[in-house]
């Protein structure tokens, strides 16, 4: 008794203590509504503090001093309870499955790609390897072409000028100035014609060079002979056989035998002319240059290049999928503050819509609305209880747990929401049980190893010391070389295990969704809940809001009455004056009964 009299008694003995209770509920109040709003908003500490304490102390002198604000904070409660605490459930379960199997299902799918990605760096990496290991001794025979170029120089100009002497002794005159030439070259004859001829000429001059010194020894050989016999007459006679020079011409006969017997091959002109020009171009400056040339290939992975690496390119795809996925998540954040908002907005709005507007779900047989129908039948009166079957059709009892069909549109609404949130998450929750298990069975049973072995080894010698062997040995050597290549390798460091969901997440969901089907039944009276705490705040308002009930359901039946009565009469009269009479009365009692639809109440779904 002590309880019911502090809580509802008007008395000036209680208003102090009154007062501090209104207002720690309202400040109670303004600390969850606070709390569920800037939850998810970018706030500082310091700003998070401040903004709370002002909206606070606002919610606790609102909660103090006016009705209107207490009754606003106790009709969030049925509106928690109704179609926006499903609304603010739904986001809930979005944001929980976007947190968990959304997320979980993009982490290992990124595991997956990663691994592949790693697997197609070590592929590629093993490559290079191989393909730098074949390239290597021709990147290093030219390299020692490139160093040895100093060497190939001073060869080359070796060969040339000991060339120079056979090239004088073929095609320039040299050494045959002392001998008459008996037969003119022309210059522009073949290097075999010019050849030919200066043998020819060679024949000739050795001859004449061996006459020449037959004919110079008879000579000496008379100075000797008329030194030795100094007695004049008789030397000559003595010595005449000196003078016998012209025997010296005998050799002239050796000239037919040399033309017939020319050493020189048909050929060698030719040959000295290629040797010739090879000669020339080796004495030519020699140089060599070491290029590699690299070429890129485009667009491989996702507009990456084939310079970069697969993981790299795949991780940064994935951070712009994470990246997404956080924005959503902050969106889903920032409608749950706004849901939490018109949590409050709907309740104040039915507090407005209910002292405004007498019709706004107006259609519960209230206890005040009982006590007037048993006046009336107390009195005799017309009265309106027990109801007709096509009135129950209209009114609600609040006290019947039984759902009334306007009621049931709000439950199969609800359900409906139900079932897509529960399909959903099941779906999402399946998809991501099913890839776990599938990425765990390939993790477990991907592991590779790989083993590269190779070796080559290559040995050429060119023996002698001639200037052709000198040069080959040079070019030659450039090509001995040898390698070995022992790569042993696995893809340990690739192989990434799936993540699995929590158990919390099952059970986040499906406590979610149990209170999501358990707000749908209970719509139904969280609904009937705001028409009493409306008016117990207002009580004046409740009982003009009864009264036009009352009335309008009264005016109604006996509506319905006399439309029945005259339609009975009117069958049992057949002149022309009542058939004319009967159809203005039907007249004016349609425009009577569009007034009283009008004036009908409906009720408000929340």
């Amino acid at each position: 008794m002590t309880v019911h009299r502090f809580l509802f008694s008007q008395s000036e003995e209680f208003q102090s203590a009154h007062l501090v209770v209104r207002a720690l509920i309202g400040a109670v109040s303004g600390a969850v509504l606070f709390l569920g709003v800037s939850h998810s908003l970018p706030l500082t500490f310091n700003l998070w503090l401040t903004a709370g304490f002002l909206f606070i102390c606002v919610c606790a002198v609102g909660g103090a001093l006016s009705s209107s604000c207490r009754c606003s904070i106790l009709l969030m409660f049925p509106s928690m309870l109704g179609s926006r605490g499903r609304g603010y459930l739904m986001l809930v379960i979005l944001s929980v499955l976007c947190r968990g199997p959304l997320s979980n299902i993009q982490r290992n799918v990124e595991t997956a790609a990663l691994s592949l990605s790693c697997n197609l760096d070590l592929q590629v990496h093993h490559s290079r390897l191989l393909w730098r290991d074949a390239i290597k001794p021709f990147i290093l025979i030219t390299q020692e072409l490139t160093d040895d170029e100093a060497e190939f120089q001073s060869e080359t100009l070796s060969v040339s000028r000991k060339f120079q002497n056979i090239r004088d002794e073929v095609v320039l005159q040299y050494g045959y100035d002392r001998f008459k030439q008996k037969h003119t070259v022309a210059a522009s004859n073949s290097t075999q014609e010019q050849f030919t001829a200066k043998t020819m000429m060679q024949c000739d001059g050795v001859v004449d060079e061996g006459v020449q010194r037959c004919a110079d020894w008879f000579s000496l050989r008379w100075a000797e002979c008329m030194e030795a016999i100094p007695v004049p007459v008789i030397n000559h006679i003595l010595c005449v056989s000196m003078k016998f020079h012209f025997l010296c011409d005998v050799l002239r006969v050796m000239t037919p035998w040399c033309r017939e017997q020319i050493p020189v091959e048909g050929n060698f002109g030719q040959l000295f002319d290629q040797l010739n020009v090879s000669v020339d171009l080796l004495s030519r400056e020699f140089s060599t240059e070491l290029l590699l040339q690299e070429q890129q290939q485009q667009a491989v992975l996702g507009g990456a290049v084939l310079e970069e690496e697969f993981t790299q390119a795949v991780r940064g795809n994935f951070q712009k999928l994470n990246r997404t996925l956080r924005q959503l998540l902050d969106v889903l954040q920032l409608l749950l503050s706004l849901t939490f908002i018109t949590i409050f907005t709907q309740a104040f709005g039915y507090l407005r819509q209910y002292r405004r507007d007498v019709r706004f779900d107006n259609v519960y047989i209230t206890t005040y609305f009982r006590q007037i129908d048993a006046r009336r039948r107390r009195a005799r009166k017309r009265h309106l209880l027990p109801l007709k079957q096509s009135e129950k059709k209209k009114l609600i009892d609040p006290w019947s747990p039984k759902i009334h069909p306007e009621e049931l549109k709000r439950v199969t609404s609800g359900v409906f929401q139900v079932l897509s949130v529960f399909l959903l998450s099941v779906v999402l929750l399946t998809v991501d049980f099913s890839l776990f298990h599938v990425l765990d069975i390939v993790s477990r049973h991907t592991f590779t190893q790989l083993n590269l072995t190779s070796s080559h080894q290559v040995d050429i010698r060119v023996g002698g010391d001639s200037m052709i062997a000198r040069l080959l040995r040079k070019t030659v050597s450039a090509f001995n070389s040898s390698s070995i290549i022992d790569v042993r390798a696995d893809n340990q460091m690739c192989v990434s295990p799936p993540s699995s969901l929590s158990a919390g997440v099952y059970i986040s969901c499906v406590s979610c969704v149990l209170l999501l089907a358990l707000f749908s039944c209970l719509q139904v009276y969280t609904n009937r809940l705001r028409r009493v705490i409306a008016g117990f705040y207002n009580p004046k308002r409740e009982k003009t809001r009864v009264l036009f009930l009352y009335n309008l359901q009264l005016q109604t039946r006996i509506s319905s009455s006399d439309r029945k009565r005259i339609i009975s009469e009117g069958q049992r009269s057949s002149s022309v004056f009542e058939c004319l009479s009967r159809c203005g009365r039907r007249l004016c009692h349609r425009e009577g009964q569009d007034v009283s639809d009008s004036e009908e109440t409906h009720y408000d779904p929340g």
